[in-house]
């Protein structure tokens, strides 16, 4: 057995990064590993032994005076005390692995420049949730909102002149100045494997200049992920329906612009003729319309969510009540939703990697209506486990609403048995953590070389 060092800057459930953390202590102690821990203190942390090493909180989403902004510069590219503390509990835990996450910015890649990291070699691996590797924004998203290629020639000076970091030319400032720092330091040399979770992401890395220490292995969902999905999952979606029961599309996740969900609300209000579209022919594709049994659920919470108000309540007291903004939920309340909607919709207009919300509605037997982009075409096989559409597009996603509301039920039925099984195959944490065990760390051990097939 090993020990092996997990390392995330939140110690708490707070996105996709951490469901994944979390998963993978849970898989490693199960095949009778040593876990230990690495994290930065934060008031809704879990309980750990290893605590009394995490750095202290830090927080860069507020407003950074340029006070701050000298001041702060410094630790957010560099820490010492984190590369002191990470020092102390490698020196306590004697790491087989480290396995890093997110780190950046609040914990930062000094600490591979530990003491004990100099005198004892310990591998390195590194799973990729953003594309911070390649992108000072992270989202690959530049300031005007668009797609963005630009720093993968490795002038990082783009984020800046194009305000990438939350519309802040201080915030795009510290973050350009990071990402050269952690150039000119060579800080991802001192890392040996950069697990991928999409294709997609595995080949920017490639194209960033990351090919020879990059494999792609798609997330995974836990054990009791999985059976939760199989209980909420609802194979009786037409009865329900006949009953009085009214289907619906789900949206769930943060409600913001690169989520494309403003572009969702306006396809729904198209496809269903509602609002300027109430006596247009312009509905989706010249097709028809959504029928009026179909609603559209938005589950989350976040900075477009006045915007979606405004637009729906604009849009006549039909579109009101057929646009059901939910808030926030989480646990079984979260996934009996997701098991009762016909369609959950995957509208983002950045580079998702590898959304946990696709997965969660796989494992539940409901077929995604995914955007043409990242790593969201994985989940999509077209017409099996679901249908696409050009991100950004709004008639195009109206168009592909319309189809789904017509697919009949044997086809449904056909589409959430494919749904099921793709999760079985690809999405089971035994297996990945086997692989993770048995060929990753297992051959970073010996200290094999990455191009050997694994890609």
């Amino acid at each position: 057995m090993m020990r092996i060092l997990l390392v995330n800057k939140f110690f708490y459930r707070k996105g996709g990064a951490e469901t994944y953390f979390f998963a993978l202590a849970e898989g490693l102690q199960a095949l009778g590993h040593e876990v230990a821990f690495f994290s930065m203190q934060h008031p809704k942390n879990e309980p750990s032994y290893w605590s009394k090493y995490f750095v202290s909180e830090k927080d860069y989403n507020g407003k950074i005076s340029a006070f701050r902004q000298v001041k702060e510069a410094g630790s957010l590219i560099y820490s010492f005390e984190a590369r002191a503390k990470f020092d102390a509990l490698l020196r306590e835990f004697k790491p087989d692995i480290i396995h890093l996450n997110n780190v950046h910015r609040q914990l930062t890649l000094s600490i591979l420049d530990a003491p004990y990291l100099k005198e004892h070699h310990v591998p390195v691996v590194y799973t990729a949730h953003d594309y911070i590797l390649l992108c000072p924004a992270y989202t690959m998203v530049n300031g005007r909102g668009e797609i963005c290629d630009a720093c993968l020639d490795k002038h990082f000076i783009h984020a800046t002149k194009n305000v990438c970091v939350k519309g802040s030319r201080a915030k795009s400032a510290l973050a350009t100045l990071e990402a050269e720092f952690l150039k000119f330091h060579h800080a991802y040399d001192k890392i040996d494997l950069i697990i991928a979770p999409s294709k997609f992401m595995k080949h920017k890395l490639d194209e960033g200049g990351f090919a020879d220490k990059t494999v792609a292995m798609q997330n995974f969902l836990t054990d009791s992920q999985m059976a939760m999905g199989t209980r909420v999952a609802n194979t009786h979606k037409f009865e329900d329906a006949q009953a009085g029961a009214r289907l619906y599309f789900l949206f769930f996740g943060r409600l913001s612009q690169e989520k494309g969900i403003l572009t969702l609300v306006k396809a729904f209000l198209q496809a269903a003729g509602l609002g300027r579209y109430a006596d247009s022919d312009v509905s989706a594709g010249h097709k028809g319309f959504l029928p009026d049994t179909w609603d559209l659920h938005i589950v989350g919470d976040g900075p477009e969510r006045e915007a979606i108000e405004r637009l729906v309540a604009s849009a006549g007291p039909q579109a009101v009540s057929r646009i059901q903004l939910l808030g926030y939920r989480t646990g079984e309340d979260l996934q009996r939703e997701v098991g009762n909607a016909r369609f959950t919709v995957l509208s983002s207009e950045w580079r998702e990697n590898m959304p946990y919300s696709g997965l969660e509605s796989l494992a539940a037997q409901t077929p995604i209506i995914g955007a043409r982009i990242g790593g969201i075409p994985e989940l999509v096989e077209e017409d099996r486990t679901g249908f696409t559409f050009e991100s950004g597009n709004v008639s195009d996603l109206a168009e592909t609403l319309v189809k789904a509301s017509r697919v009949s039920e044997i086809d449904y039925r056909d589409m959430q048995q494919v749904c099921g099984k793709y999760v079985s195959d690809r999405c089971r944490q035994d297996i990945y953590i086997e692989r993770l065990n048995d060929v990753i760390y297992a051959d970073l051990l010996k200290g094999g070389s990455m191009n050997r097939g694994l890609k």
